[in-house]
Parts: structure tokens; C-alpha cells; sequence
């Protein structure tokens, strides 16, 4: 059976930096960031991709089953046991989804989702200072900030009420925050 962990945080929070840092630390971890998949979909040129980056570009959700079958893919042909997904759930809706898809097979179980916890200024401070492309705006900063935090109380008491939510200072500097998550995903697969 192979072991998810989930990753969430403010736009800017360091998921995903935070995570490939983890599997390129340990080859028994594959790290797969949720925009990553859709951003490889777009490059690709096909009808999906431009579907997908019709709501990217604007700072929005892709819809809910494109979502959703490109995780479960990735996660049934990962060549590790434990998978490390970033920037997924955004939504009740894919939280709910997502859980659905989980509880009706065997091949995965989320063991954990861990919260890089961040204010909103020093968010707002990385996404501008980084500079990747188009959507690191002020505008679009703002419209994803919304996005993060309008479903986030709900995510979180879902989470709670399994047993699965874990949070991470993630104002640290990176290397006590990755080495405080590969300490705590440790933790949780010897439970």
C-alpha cells in the first residue's frame, strides 16, 4: 500500500520547495506538486492544457475531475511507497472528492497533511520577490491568497477530525523547516 502525504499552505508558503527538498533527500520519496502536473498539461500544448490554463492564468481552480484524475494517476504510477503531493486540496470540493476516490480503493492511504503555516505578509513578500512569470502580481497574489484561505478553516477541521492535520512553522529559514517535516512524516509512518 503506498503512503500520501499532503502538503498545503499559503501561495508563497515554500510546499513544494519544501518537498522536492524531501524526496531529493530520500529516494523512498516520490514529491509530485499538483500545479507542477497541471503546468506540465499546459506545456504540452494539448486541449486539456489550454482548458487548464484558461483558469491558471487568472489565479483559479482548475475544475474538480481534471484535478483529481491527474493526482490518482501520478499516485498509482509513482515508483515509491510514499508520495508527497503539494497544493492539494484547495477546495472543500476537491477535499471531498479527493477523500471519495481514497476510501473506495486500497492501493493508497493518506497518512498525513501537513499545514506550512505562514502570514499572509511574509507570503505576499515571497511570491513578489520570486518573479517566476505573469501571475506573480500583486492582483493575482491576492486573488490566489482568497482562493488559500476562503475553504481553509474546513479543510483544516476535516483533517483535524481524522487525525491527520499537521502544522509547520514555515517563517523559519528552509532547512529546520524541511528537516522539522522529514522528522515528523517519520514519525507518522512508524505509527
Amino acid at each position: 500500500m503506498k503512503e500520501l502525504f499532503l502538503i498545503i499552505g499559503a501561495p508563497g508558503s515554500g510546499k513544494t520547495t519544501d518537498a522536492s527538498l524531501i524526496a531529493q533527500s530520500d529516494i523512498n520519496i516520490t514529491h509530485y506538486s499538483t500545479g507542477d502536473l497541471l503546468r506540465e498539461e499546459v506545456a504540452s500544448g494539448s486541449e486539456l492544457g489550454k482548458t487548464i490554463d484558461s483558469f491558471i492564468s487568472k489565479g483559479n481552480l482548475v475544475p474538480l475531475d481534471v484535478v483529481v484524475n491527474t493526482i490518482v494517476s501520478a499516485l498509482k504510477n509513482a515508483p515509491t511507497k510514499t508520495i508527497i503531493i503539494d497544493g492539494y486540496p484547495r477546495s472543500v470540493e476537491q477535499m471531498m472528492e479527493f477523500d471519495k476516490v481514497l476510501s473506495s480503493q486500497n492501493e493508497i492511504e493518506l497518512k498525513g497533511v501537513i499545514e506550512v503555516r505562514v502570514s499572509e505578509q511574509v507570503a505576499k513578500d515571497r511570491v513578489l520577490g520570486r518573479n517566476r512569470g505573469a501571475d506573480d502580481n500583486e492582483e493575482v497574489f491576492y486573488n490566489r491568497m482568497k482562493v488559500y484561505t476562503e475553504p481553509l478553516e474546513e479543510i483544516q477541521k476535516f483533517y483535524q477530525d481524522k487525525k491527520l492535520h499537521f502544522i509547520i512553522d514555515g517563517e523559519r529559514t528552509i532547512e529546520p523547516i524541511v528537516a522539522d517535516m522529514k522528522e515528523l512524516i517519520k514519525k507518522i509512518q512508524s505509527i
